[in-house]
């Protein structure tokens, strides 16, 4: 028996769903329904077709009216095909979600008709109940967007277009919105996209939700702070979909900030009489702390314009004959010439007019909070005899740590050790709260409680037994990597004497000191000048030769890390891009930034025993070779000059998995030169 539909009527009316037809010439009504889309509203035709008034339109959820009646018209601009969401109420009462789409097109009388199907995704729609819920009762950002490398933005609510500040499309304006749909990765900094990548790329292969904070770039080029949580869901058509929910906590990173920066300043109040906020930005300066009765008290918190502020400063209190060294020194720091990666903070001794009327020596450090905005701190330059004398120094005499760390060039930390044998930071540097193992969040709770000794160096390369020895001599030496100028230094630490009864608190100072006799190692070590041809073979095995010599990497990674330079041709490779080729499969974190910043380091040392440092640049913690500097095989071969032509045998970087891409590119370019 032949089941067959006979005629297209009954294929519209059983086998395609919800089918219906308008007339969009005025006024729009229905000119056909299918037996489908009457089951699915449970109406009979009569009550869907009329001449003159669009009956179907009455069946539209009221709230969705107004998006039904701009999908109507939108279909009658010109011959389309477009899709819309909305819902519809049954007779029974009832409410299902539909996705309508509709195909506009001209008859052979000129009449422009639409046809239009219907699919039913009420079921979809209860799926993501939860994540409607927060679109209407909490003002978050949502976003669904695809799981392809380059994720394609599929839904944006309101909430997230105002965080993102996405302005309305105007015609013949660029349309952001558009384009930040096109790659989402558009609205995340540089330095974000592999932290972001790989949460996404965890989200999807173990399915289970990641939340955190992230910085996303405003179309207007500021920057906000969002907490969000990405979650791995199934999209109207079944495929697997990201959805994110973002919270903007601009305002509280501020905040945070802010409170951070404050109790910084609170802590350089403890070491400088005179604290001064230059702000480049803004091209003033503010005298945030002055602890005498000198001329700046009057002016404390208010912002003078830079130029009359040095002036002032100047002409006020610094003798007559070094007012030109420090004209000089603030007009570099104005240049933004002070400032060079891995180097000290600038720092400049002068003599200067004391609040008691005699000349005194200062010294003046520039400390940077951000790009624009650095503290400019003074206070009386020390007495030789200081470490000594502090060193000896009774508990009992009472002194306040302020008095204590005043007598320190470069005081770095302050602890208290309790007679119970507990320990209380008073404040520290980043650096050293990596040293005894902590982030600056887990540090700041330390300084409220006090904390057993065997539990506070539990974390970090001293042991207990060491933190006893100071305890008990007085001083001693530790070595700690420095974060901020990437290299390995050394701290002296300096503890109060106990005192005969032993009740009172002792405290501890630890500062850093100055160590020559590294680079004077290297110095020693370090090739002739005469001899100094650095020469790369990256056909094959990677090796890196000084003259006739190889390097000896005494690192995997470092060598690694030089190899990805190389392979750049002197392009920079920022510390994310570098974590994420010498560790592919773990996120860039604190953890794995300390560990490329070692490796880096030791990259460096191994350049300098060599005496060929100048091969490798670093700028603002990026790195490249310097092409001019070095002799390549890739480099000779890629020149395409005569003679060069046969360096490459069909290997490249055999090391380095991550050397297939560059590997790709030479073997085309071999059959580009057998087709010339």
């Amino acid at each position: 028996m032949n089941s067959m539909p006979h005629n297209m009527e009954d294929i519209l009316n059983c086998c395609v769903s919800g089918f219906h037809q308008y007339v969009l010439s005025a006024p729009v009504h229905l000119s056909f329904v299918s037996q489908s889309l009457c089951s699915m509203l449970g109406v009979c035709e009569t009550e869907l077709l009329h001449d003159s008034r669009d009956l179907y339109a009455l069946l539209v959820h009221p709230s969705d009216r107004r998006l039904y009646t701009d999908f109507i018209h939108a279909l009658r601009q010109k011959e389309q095909t477009l899709t819309a969401e909305y819902r519809l109420v049954k007779r029974d009462g009832s409410v299902i979600f539909v996705k309508d789409t509709a195909t506009s097109q001209l008859t052979d009388d000129g009449t422009l008709c639409a046809c239009s199907v219907l699919a039913d995704i009420t079921d979809i729609k209860a799926e993501n109940s939860s994540f409607q819920f927060l679109n209407s009762a909490i003002p978050c950002g949502l976003l669904k967007y695809t799981c392809e490398k380059t994720p394609r933005i599929t839904y944006i609510n309101r909430n997230m277009l105002d965080i993102l500040r996405l302005p309305d499309s105007k015609s013949g304006e660029l349309d952001y919105l558009e384009l930040y749909k096109s790659n989402i990765f558009l609205m995340i900094p540089m330095e974000e996209r592999r932290r972001f990548s790989m949460y996404l790329k965890r989200v999807y292969s173990e399915g289970t939700p990641i939340a955190g904070e992230i910085t996303l770039l405003r179309c207007d080029g500021t920057r906000a702070y969002i907490f969000g949580l990405v979650t791995r869901g199934v999209n109207e058509q079944g495929i697997d979909e990201f959805q994110s929910i973002c919270m903007d906590i601009t305002d509280r990173h501020r905040e945070r900030k802010t409170s951070e920066t404050q109790r910084y300043i609170k802590a350089l109040t403890d070491v400088y009489d005179k604290i001064f906020e230059f702000n480049i930005g803004a091209n003033t300066v503010k005298c945030l702390y002055c602890n005498d009765s000198t001329t700046f008290r009057g002016f404390e918190n208010v912002a003078i314009q830079l130029d009359d502020a040095i002036e002032k400063y100047i002409i006020d209190s610094v003798v007559a004959d070094e007012q030109e060294e420090m004209r000089s020194f603030f007009g570099a720091f104005c240049q933004k010439r002070l400032y060079s990666s891995g180097a000290r903070p600038p720092q400049i001794t002068y003599h200067a007019i004391s609040s008691h009327g005699g000349i005194k020596a200062y010294t003046g450090i520039f400390i940077m909070l951000d790009e624009m905005t650095s503290l400019f701190c003074c206070r009386p330059a020390p007495d030789p005899a200081d470490d000594e004398a502090l060193r000896t120094e009774n508990d009992q005499l009472k002194q306040n740590i302020k008095d204590l760390v005043l007598r320190f060039r470069d005081g770095i930390a302050a602890f208290e050790v309790t007679p119970e044998n507990t320990v209380i930071p008073l404040y520290a540097s980043d650096n050293v709260c990596e040293f005894f193992g902590y982030t600056r969040e887990e540090w700041l709770p330390l300084m409220k409680t006090a904390t057993p000794i065997e539990k506070f160096v539990a974390y970090s390369d001293v042991s207990y037994e060491d933190f006893a020895e100071l305890l008990r001599s007085g001083e001693a030496e530790f070595t700690y990597y420095d974060f901020k100028t990437e290299s390995e230094r050394r701290i002296k630490a300096i503890c109060s004497q106990k005192g005969p009864s032993g009740s009172a608190s002792r405290y501890v100072m630890l500062y850093s000191v100055e160590d020559g006799r590294h680079g004077q190692e290297q110095a020693q070590n370090a090739m002739p000048t005469e001899n100094r041809t650095v020469s790369i073979r990256t056909f094959g095995y990677f090796d890196v030769f000084v003259g006739d010599r190889p390097i000896a990497f005494k690192n995997k990674k470092s060598k690694e890390l030089f190899a990805l330079l190389v392979d750049r041709r002197g392009g920079y490779v920022t510390s994310d891009e570098a974590i994420g080729f010498l560790w592919e499969d773990e996120p860039v974190n604190s953890v794995t930034l300390s560990r490329y910043r070692k490796v880096a380091l030791r990259l460096k040392n191994a350049l300098e025993e060599y005496g060929i440092s100048d091969v490798i640049e670093t700028i603002d913690g990026k790195r490249r070779i310097v092409p001019e500097r070095v002799s390549c095989d890739l480099y000779d071969y890629l020149s395409d000059k005569d003679g060069h032509n046969h360096l490459f045998k069909g290997s490249y970087l055999t090391n380095y998995s991550w050397g297939e891409t560059t590997l790709a590119e030479l073997t085309g370019n071999i059959y580009a030169k057998e087709d010339r």
